[in-house]
């Protein structure tokens, strides 16, 4: 893609009208933002990559707050779930996003300005042409130079506008205990449950019987700084895995692996320095190792498994040398088995042991796939293809799932959080088929007052589950709750999690 020059210019396309807009007070159009130099993010809020770029627009918002700048996403879906403007609105919620988005219906705007891949960034001129054009993360030098450049010119050929335009965003802020949990992981006694609060940037520890809190560890403020659990932040934590008196935490948005020492009640960064890192070979010093958006963990042993969502790979660290690096993936994504150094995953985000498997909820591909560590390879039990996704029961060659980012493995039957399905899905090694659990078609149409049988609140963008005696613990992420699922009654209830 050329940058100011080549194909990148040309006339810019006017918005279409009947769209939804989300996070403004009123509809926008190119007419009306005449005079400003707009930057257009192309993106779907499931993509790693997409998310990698908002810290870029951020910082470039607050930059040019003063100045005719605006910023404007326009949300061109990939999955189903993510069409609905509902939900596209709590992804805004769930990534803080400041500006604008058009919900971009049948991805009619994509097409009319060619565009071939998530994210891709537009920036059209005062005068309605798009003169930079540039897809992937990494851009923001060129963004930089590029609106420094067009307000300069713009400003001494006085086709530029007098003062910014003022756009009222339409966001309200929720007070509850939780906001958005992304992970859970139980002490080996069971008697302990961690739940990454990740908008809240802490960790909680809680009686899973009773919801009382029992730590609070980080939060509120995002930031990356080690100490007691008062003085520790973290920034949108999400995967955790316990070890005896220990609980490791993927810090996803610091790009770090931290670990919460419960005794001490203190935390401290294990790997990663706060930078999005790129693609390694070898193990290397944590220290000095910058990781990219580590998603979850699993301890085993001494090893600590990461998914690195960011990478497409799962990593490994090890706990007493402080060694990590990529363990199974070539880092293309994809969906290809083979030896742990020929397969590729397509940006993983759950994690499971049991026995000498590892399992791996490898979203992008709506998959759920085995690593054999004895054998060291990898296969796929469910899963095609990075567009072959769905809400399908039935035999494991035909069912489908949709973005799953959490996964359970107990014995030969393995739990799923399928998020884009608001569902939690049986995966039966055994039968050799998928069930839904919990999900839309399993919730009573109509509800009786003082049914117990009777749930009224479905899931929503469930992002974990964990099983501990014959329940099932759930991170229902948009609902901003635990949830917990007797396998024996088939209820679904909350676990009260009260400050």
């Amino acid at each position: 893609m050329s940058r100011m020059a080549g194909n990148a210019n040309f006339k810019a396309k006017e918005f279409p009208t009947g769209f939804a807009w989300l996070n403004t007070d009123r509809p926008l159009s190119l007419e009306s933002l005449k005079g400003h130099v707009v930057v257009l993010d192309f993106w779907t809020y499931c993509c790693i990559n997409c998310m990698h770029t908002l810290p870029t627009l951020d910082l470039l918002e607050k930059k040019y707050r003063d100045k005719p700048v605006v910023f404007v996403g326009v949300h061109s879906a990939k999955f189903f779930n993510e069409q609905q403007a509902e939900n596209v609105k709590e992804a805004i919620g769930r990534y803080e996003i400041g500006h604008p988005v058009l919900v971009d219906q049948d991805m009619k705007v994509w097409r009319s300005y060619n565009v071939s891949a998530w994210p891709t960034i537009m920036i059209i001129d005062p005068k309605g042409n798009v003169v930079y054009q540039q897809a992937g993360e990494g851009q923001r030098d060129e963004l930089d130079d590029v609106i420094g450049v067009l307000l300069e010119q713009h400003g001494k050929a006085g086709t530029l506008a007098k003062e910014p335009l003022h756009i009222e965003s339409s966001a309200k802020p929720q007070k509850r205990v939780l906001s958005y949990p992304g992970k859970i992981a139980f002490s080996l006694d069971g008697r302990m449950l961690a739940a990454s609060d990740s908008n809240h940037n802490r960790v909680l520890v809680v009686d899973p019987e009773t919801g009382k809190i029992l730590h609070k560890i980080g939060g509120p403020a995002r930031d990356l700084r080690d100490g007691t659990f008062e003085e520790a932040r973290f920034f949108r934590p999400q995967g955790l895995a316990w070890g005896r008196d220990r609980i490791y935490v993927a810090d996803t948005e610091n790009h770090t692996l931290r670990e919460i020492d419960l005794p001490a009640k203190t935390v401290k960064t294990l790997a990663g320095n706060g930078r999005q890192g790129a693609w390694i070979s070898g193990a290397q010093d944590g220290k000095m190792t910058q990781l990219s958006s580590p998603w979850d963990l699993a301890y085993d042993e001494g090893f600590l498994f990461v998914a690195m969502a960011g990478l497409h790979q799962i990593w490994a660290y090890h706990v007493d040398s402080g060694k990590i690096g990529p363990f199974a993936g070539s880092g293309y994504e994809n969906i290809v088995d083979g030896s742990f150094a020929e397969a590729q995953f397509a940006q993983p985000s759950g994690l499971s042991m049991y026995g000498s498997f590892l399992l791996v909820a490898d979203s992008e591909v709506s998959a759920v796939r085995l690593l054999d560590l004895r054998k060291k390879t990898v296969q796929t039990a469910v899963g095609e293809g990075l567009f072959e996704f769905g809400h399908r029961d039935g035999p494991l060659a035909e069912a489908r799932l949709q973005h799953p980012l959490g996964i359970h493995c107990d014995g030969n039957k393995i739990y799923v959080a399928d998020t884009y399905n608001h569902a939690v899905r049986l995966v039966d090694l055994d039968k050799q088929n998928v069930s839904t659990l919990v999900g839309k078609a399993e919730m009573k149409a109509m509800c009786n007052i003082d049914d117990p049988a009777c749930d009224t609140l479905g899931l929503y963008e469930p992002s974990d589950v964990k099983k501990r005696g014959n329940a099932l613990y759930i991170a229902d992420t948009n609902n901003h709750l635990v949830r917990v699922f007797d396998l024996d009654k088939m209820v679904l209830k909350t676990l009260a999690i009260k400050e």
